[in-house]
């Protein structure tokens, strides 16, 4: 375990220093002091180490969440989760292997989408097992989304208060929906 987390340091040090697709089998392993065999011993290649490096950074991430109270907080869990890992997700994000980090904030978003959903119809029974489902698909991508604008504005926007607008513009045209389909005459909603 030691050795596979010398090398989880090493990639990890060269990533805050230059893009994945500048790193090599031979840059990680000079840089922890193995072999080029303890490194394929432990990793296939250099995208399954940073899928592992994600996914155990996600875990880490949200394991400090223990409750899910709001779309927001959604947000700013995979946010949080950016900002701390800014420059390497910077190396990462323009290079061939961004996809390694996109599954990555998919499981984030999924795991706080879900957590909310849940929480938010525990007590609700008029809602199927189908439509939540369906909603947590739905506000998944919406999270995803507006994260992966973020990054590609290079992390320079407000994106916690375009996502609180979002949810408050939501808001207004869910009353507008229900209000409308109040005044439809039972014979015209089918």
């Amino acid at each position: 375990m030691q050795t596979k987390q010398a090398i989880q340091d090493s990639v990890m040090k060269l990533l805050k220093e230059k893009t994945v697709d500048k790193i090599t089998v031979r840059d990680i392993v000079e840089d922890c002091g193995i072999n080029r065999n303890t490194f394929y011993y432990h990793y296939q290649d250099i995208p399954a180490l940073l899928e592992e490096i994600f996914r155990c950074e996600a875990d880490k991430t949200l394991k400090t969440y223990q409750a899910v109270d709001s779309l927001e907080s959604c947000i700013e869990i995979t946010v949080t989760f950016a900002r701390q890992h800014r420059k390497i997700i910077q190396n990462l994000y323009s290079t061939s292997h961004r996809e390694v980090y996109e599954q990555c904030l998919w499981h984030i978003c999924e795991y706080t989408v879900t957590s909310f959903i849940q929480a938010a119809f525990s007590d609700e029974t008029s809602v199927s097992a189908e439509d939540k489902a369906l909603l947590i698909h739905y506000y998944k991508c919406v999270v995803f989304g507006q994260v992966m604008d973020w990054l590609n504005h290079s992390m320079q926007t407000d994106v916690h208060a375009s996502f609180r607008r979002l949810c408050e513009l939501q808001g207004i045209v869910a009353e507008k929906v229900l209000k409308k389909s109040e005044t439809v005459p039972d014979s015209d909603k089918s």
